[in-house]
């Protein structure tokens, strides 16, 4: 069945696994499979200028500024200065993405919560939302969501139900599910989503990572957010598309489209 208005609220397209079609994708095929905005999340400043270049070059497409907690090594000094600049840019609609990730590295804790902040104080002075990555960190994560209490994202959303429903506290945060949902055994998403009301859902891809059964393991691109969609809907008892209009507006409104 064909779905339209489809908001894919993040997605890598500046990767290099897109070289190779990179062009087709973007301008064709997922135009036809009934994307209509996608959000391409920054991860270190290279990735989210080229980002930025893909945002020109076609008007569906978003983009975010930030620092992955995975690449904090490779920052620049004046890395605060080069996100400030990059957010200018009237199509950067978020810093991100940002957060804890102690599943790949926990030995700099410290330092990721550190540039975190700083990364939510940006955002907040600048009067933008956030897109977080938040992996094997979450009372961390909680702790500091509900000190500052930031407008944003909380990508690939994997926290259990508990977490969501104290996490829904914060008004302006918002809660994505990926093709994680569509995998076998999974449960704490699915739980979480189950209590989460409607109007505080999002989906994506995270293409190109992430792809739902039956594509696993392949390379994810967004037209592949219909099985996450389906999934979706169903646990929530909404017809799909019903679901798909409801996100594609929660995520018009937080990233203000």
């Amino acid at each position: 069945m064909a779905y339209y208005n489809i908001f894919d609220t993040h997605a890598h397209y500046a990767s290099s696994r897109f070289d190779n079609d990179r062009q087709e994708l973007l301008a064709r095929l997922l135009p036809e499979a009934g994307i209509r905005f996608v959000m391409l999340a920054g991860i270190e400043i290279p990735d989210c200028i080229q980002s930025q270049k893909l945002a020109e070059n076609f008007d569906y497409l978003y983009c975010s500024a930030g620092l992955h907690p995975g690449y904090l090594d490779s920052r620049p000094d004046d890395w605060p200065d080069q996100l400030r600049k990059l957010a200018e840019f009237p199509k950067c609609r978020a810093i991100g993405e940002i957060g804890l990730d102690y599943y790949h590295n926990s030995q700099n804790r410290a330092l990721q919560q550190e540039i975190l902040i700083q990364q939510i104080l940006l955002a907040q002075e600048l009067d933008l939302p956030c897109i977080f990555h938040f992996r094997e960190a979450t009372a961390d994560a909680v702790q500091i969501l509900k000190q500052y209490r930031p407008r944003g994202v909380l990508h690939c959303f994997n926290g259990s139900a508990e977490t969501a429903k104290i996490l829904l506290k914060i008004p302006d945060l918002y809660f994505s599910f990926s093709g994680v949902i569509t995998y076998q055994n999974v449960r704490k998403p699915l739980e979480a989503l189950a209590v989460l009301p409607p109007e505080r859902i999002l989906i994506e891809t995270d293409s190109p990572y992430l792809a739902p059964e039956p594509f696993r393991k392949r390379r994810c691109d967004s037209t592949m957010i219909l099985y996450t969609a389906e999934k979706a809907a169903a646990v929530k008892q909404m017809p799909v598309q019903d679901f798909i209009t409801i996100c594609c507006e929660n995520g018009r409104r937080i990233f203000r489209i």
